[in-house]
C-alpha cells in the first residue's frame, strides 16, 4: 500500500512541478477556477433572495450544506476529474498501453494527470464553509469536530466512486460522458441542497442507489443538531464512512469486471 501512495506522490509532483514553471498562467487558471465556482454560490443567494427558508432550511444551513458539498466535489475532481476524457483512451486504443504494465489499470489513470488549478473550487467551498460556521454559532463538541474531519473525505469516497462507475460505461459505449456528467458534475449540484425538498423518487434515488444524501445531507443534520425533515433513522446520520467504503467497493469491482471483459480497441 505504502509503495503505490510514494509512486502516486512521485507521478503528481512530477506534474506540479511542471504547472507551476508558469507562474502567471496558473495563478490566472487558478482564480478563474475560484470564480467560476463563486458564480454557483450566487444562484443560492438568489434563491433566498426571494423565499425567506428553503422548505425547514436557513441560507445559512444550505450553505454549510454546499460548502461542503462544494468542497468533497472540488477534491474528486482534482484527483480524478481527468476521468471525463478516459472514453478518449479507450477510442484511440492508449487504454491498451496501460494493460502491459505493471501496475493496475485505475491507478494509471488516476495518475495520469493532475491539475492543480482545480483548487480554486475547493478554495471557494472553504471560504463559504468559514461563512457558515461562523453565522451559525454552532456549539462544538468532539463528535462535530470528528464528523466535520470525516465527512469531507467520506464524501470524496463516495463522488469518487460514483464518477469510476459512470467510467466504465466507456467499455461498452461510444461515449457516456454525458450521462455520467449527469450524476457526478449534476450529483454536486443535487447535493448542495437538502434532499428533503425533492420529490419523493427523488429522494429515494440519491439515498439509495446514488448514496449522495451521504455526502453532506445526513451528517450536516448531525452538525446543525437539526432534526430530520424526512424522519428517517438518527443512525444514517453516521453513516457516510460507511456508504463510502461500500461504494468504493462497488466501484472497484464494476472497474474489474469492465477491464476483464475489455477486448481491446481492436478487439
Amino acid at each position: 500500500m505504502v509503495e503505490p501512495v510514494l509512486l502516486w506522490r512521485r507521478l503528481v509532483g512530477a506534474q506540479v512541478r511542471s504547472q507551476l514553471q508558469y507562474r502567471t498562467s496558473f495563478l490566472l487558471d487558478l482564480f478563474g477556477s475560484f470564480l467560476i465556482s463563486f458564480i454557483d454560490f450566487l444562484a443560492v443567494l438568489v434563491i433566498f433572495h426571494n423565499v425567506p427558508q428553503l422548505g425547514v432550511w436557513s441560507v445559512r444551513e444550505v450553505a454549510l450544506l454546499y460548502a461542503l458539498s462544494s468542497i468533497s466535489f472540488a477534491l474528486t475532481d482534482l484527483l480524478i476529474g481527468h476521468l471525463d476524457q478516459f472514453p478518449q483512451k479507450i477510442r484511440d486504443g492508449n487504454f491498451d498501453i496501460l494493460l502491459v504494465r505493471p501496475r493496475g489499470s485505475l491507478f494509471q489513470v488516476v495518475a495520469s494527470d493532475f491539475q492543480l488549478r482545480r483548487l480554486g473550487k475547493a478554495m471557494q467551498g472553504v471560504l463559504v464553509l468559514v461563512y457558515a460556521l461562523a453565522a451559525l454559532h454552532l456549539h462544538w463538541t468532539v463528535g462535530r469536530v470528528a464528523m466535520l474531519v470525516v465527512m469531507i473525505p467520506a464524501g470524496v469516497v463516495i463522488f469518487a466512486s460514483v464518477w469510476v462507475i459512470g467510467a466504465c460505461l466507456a467499455f461498452w459505449t461510444t461515449d457516456g460522458g454525458e450521462f455520467t456528467n449527469a450524476f457526478t458534475y449534476g450529483g454536486n449540484f443535487m447535493a448542495q441542497y437538502p434532499i428533503d425538498v425533492y420529490a419523493s423518487w427523488l429522494r429515494r434515488f440519491l439515498c439509495y442507489l446514488v448514496p449522495l444524501g451521504f455526502v453532506c445531507y445526513f451528517p450536516a443534520l448531525y452538525l446543525l443538531g437539526k432534526h430530520d425533515p424526512l424522519g428517517l433513522p438518527r443512525f444514517l446520520q453516521f453513516a457516510s464512512p460507511v456508504v463510502a467504503v461500500i461504494a468504493a467497493a462497488v466501484a472497484g469491482t464494476i472497474w474489474r469486471g469492465a477491464v476483464r471483459h475489455y477486448r481491446s480497441a481492436g478487439g
